[in-house]
């Protein structure tokens, strides 16, 4: 069974993650630390619970989720995954960056590509991969069937949805993958989004004005 160890980082407050079970494998997890206190705090963790992470993952590749990616690949050396419809996004985000006056190092390109229904395995445990696009053309989420939750990105938040209006964003691709790939998982489902509380599939079919 997995753990999950959760951080909010940097000025746009994303959802950062550390996911890892009883081997002391893990993952991370849109690990957005953008500061020199952020990033002291993510790896203090992992040292201090004697974690070895195995892969560097991107739900997408919007600069606020993927800002801290040149110093966890610097610190560990190991994969950087996300889906490559979003490789753009990692090309312009010193661009981006920049409009936004926010602070970043330039971060590296995705190793590799993630697909739709890949299995992320680390340890003893699993990730399932859902091409979820509409946010960003590469948005993917990640689902933990054995633990119940799905780490969602910025496609599904609590009584919201993400926004479409940045370039290449979709709206109708946006509402298909959170009917289509979430929607049909467990009730009980819980949702870890890239900003915000938690929630649950329940909830969000129930109360979300969006639906």
């Amino acid at each position: 069974m997995t753990k999950i160890k959760h951080f909010v980082f940097n000025a746009f407050q994303v959802n950062a993650f550390v996911i890892y079970d009883d081997t002391k494998k893990a993952v991370i997890i849109d690990g957005a630390a953008n500061s020199e206190r952020e990033l002291n705090e993510l790896l203090g963790f992992i040292k201090n619970n004697e974690l070895e992470p195995e892969y560097i993952i991107s739900t997408h590749g919007h600069l606020d989720h993927i800002c801290g990616n040149f110093d966890l690949k610097s610190e560990f050396n190991i994969p950087v995954l996300m889906n490559n419809c979003d490789d753009l996004w990692v090309e312009r985000a010193m661009d981006q960056a920049a409009l936004y006056s926010f602070d970043m190092k330039k971060p590296p390109m995705a190793d590799k590509n993630i697909e739709d229904g890949e299995i992320i395995k680390f340890g003893n445990s699993e990730l399932i991969a859902l091409h979820i696009p509409g946010h960003s053309p590469g948005s993917i989420a990640f689902y933990d069937k054995e633990g119940g939750y799905i780490i969602a990105g910025d496609t599904l938040f609590q009584h919201s949805i993400g926004r479409t209006d940045f370039p290449m964003g979709n709206h109708e691709d946006l509402i298909n993958s959170i009917k289509n790939k979430l929607f049909i998982l467990p009730d009980d489902t819980l949702i870890l989004p890239g900003h915000g509380p938690d929630t649950t599939i329940r909830e969000e079919k129930k109360c979300n004005p969006f639906f």
